[in-house]
């Protein structure tokens, strides 16, 4: 696996989707995957029962943090307020070991703390 960053990639988002269902569906909440006409893509929209929802991006190193919040944010941008709530919450799932908010608003969470 060592060898295969990309592979790893894959079997991580993977585990980190498998973990946000287990959550999201025991307070009563679906998990689904974005994707829109103009090619955003967002790896997690968990919806709970009564309308609320957030968006994730899932990714293994914090390099790639600033970029997934972007995108994260420019789903928020692109939400028609009229028609549904914006999110509650916009999230970078890490394999990282901290986590923070970033000055945008966005929380970096380490896969670990899901747990709590």
């Amino acid at each position: 696996m060592l060898s295969d960053f990309e592979t790893f990639e894959f079997l991580f988002e993977s585990l980190c989707i498998r973990d946000l269902r287990v959550y999201a569906e025991s307070i009563d909440g679906n998990v689904y995957h974005y994707r829109d006409k103009n090619g955003l893509e967002i790896d997690a929209i968990i919806q709970l029962a009564d309308g609320r929802w957030g968006a994730v991006e899932i990714k293994l190193g914090g390099s790639e943090i600033e970029e997934a919040s972007e995108k994260l944010l420019k789903l928020q941008k692109v939400v028609d307020t009229a028609k549904m709530n914006g999110p509650t919450f916009l999230m970078v799932l890490t394999g990282t070991e901290y986590a923070f908010r970033m000055k945008n608003g966005v929380f970096v969470v380490p896969l670990g703390c899901l747990k709590n």
